[in-house]
């Protein structure tokens, strides 16, 4: 009897429909062995599962990467000169990533289920596809959130007001498309949150003159990256009555991508001297500057393809700038070195002269 093997989480009405233990590909003796990728993860968890782990997009990390590196910037800058970021923090907000952006998605796809239905990329999402209903949906989103609650909690109580005060951009994202052209900009305003609350987690509180400038970037980055991702859509949006920058910007997206990457750089550059980065860092945000150059200019807005590729190399682009932060975190500490041991050199020469 099926009904007696199936999970304490199915019994809660969780089960998506048509789900059973009898599903093709359900029995892990039967699943070939997937690859270590995400999607192949997902693909090799009980049929149950899956739609779970979908609607979460767990099998597309690629997201995750781009809501959690705004935090390791920001945490990596917040470190002590001379020391690493400090990896509970990393820890801690790389799960809070991946429960936000299962969150996000699962709002999205609810308010998003009977758009989805009508795009060929997103019809088969477990909400439009009918795998999980909406009575579900809420189900499972009331358990990611009461999840990123717990590691909100962890948090001082400064970060814990900051946290809670982007839930409005959160929730309310998936209707901008509906409304203006700058859905991207509201999506950067909420992706990017964790460039503010990555340093109060660490210091205790905001330092606007760091802070500020590197949130900016963050939202001029996710104009650039998701601007190009909706490029992919745009013939569908048109047909549905759905707003993107894509269709806003059209053929001169190439020249707004080069504004939004010149006013990332600047905020770079700006919050890096504000907290005093060294030479590290600075090589590091001219190398974003050299990536986001290859991006604009190689891309094809025509190919979604193309689209996809580079909307996806910006995990690459965070990594090298979280990288250029600890190693200009670390440069700090000689720089002091060579300051403390000049300073006493300059001091024992004055005392034997004397």
């Amino acid at each position: 009897d099926s009904a007696s093997v199936r999970s304490p989480l199915a019994a809660l009405c969780f089960l998506p429909r048509g789900s059973n233990s009898s599903r093709p590909g359900s029995d892990p003796a039967r699943r070939p062995l997937g690859s270590f990728s995400a999607a192949g993860l997902v693909s090799a968890a009980p049929g149950w599962v899956q739609p779970y782990l979908r609607l979460m997009r767990l099998d597309k990390p690629i997201g995750t990467w781009l809501l959690y590196l705004p935090c390791t910037w920001s945490i990596g800058l917040a470190a002590e000169p001379g020391c690493l970021p400090d990896w509970y923090m990393l820890s801690l907000f790389g799960t809070g990533a991946v429960l936000m952006r299962g969150a996000g998605c699962t709002i999205n796809d609810m308010w998003d289920r009977d758009y989805d239905k009508k795009v060929t990329r997103t019809a088969n999402r477990p909400i439009a596809a009918g795998e999980v209903s909406t009575f579900q949906s809420f189900g499972f989103l009331g358990g990611q959130l009461s999840l990123a609650l717990c590691v909100l909690m962890c948090l001082n109580y400064y970060s814990i007001a900051l946290g809670a005060a982007s839930l409005s951009l959160v929730v309310t994202y998936p209707l901008m498309k509906r409304i203006t052209y700058w859905t991207q900009l509201v999506l950067g305003l909420t992706f990017n949150w964790g460039a503010l609350l990555g340093w109060s987690a660490v210091k205790g509180s905001c330092d606007w003159s760091v802070c500020l400038p590197l949130y900016f970037s963050g939202v001029m980055w996710t104009l650039i990256y998701d601007t190009i991702y909706a490029h992919q859509d745009k013939r569908d949006d048109v047909t549905i009555g759905v707003k993107s920058t894509a269709l806003r910007f059209n053929e001169a997206t190439k020249q707004w991508l080069t504004g939004f990457s010149l006013s990332m750089l600047t905020g770079l550059y700006v919050a890096g001297i504000n907290c005093d980065q060294t030479f590290p860092y600075y090589t590091a945000v001219s190398a974003v500057g050299a990536h986001l150059a290859y991006q604009i200019y190689t891309l094809d807005i025509h190919n979604p393809e193309d689209c996809w590729k580079k909307f996806t190399s910006n995990r690459t682009l965070g990594l090298l700038l979280f990288t250029g932060i600890v190693f200009g975190n670390l440069w700090k500490r000689n720089i002091q070195y060579e300051t403390y041991t000049q300073m006493h050199y300059q001091h024992v020469w004055k005392i034997s002269s004397f």
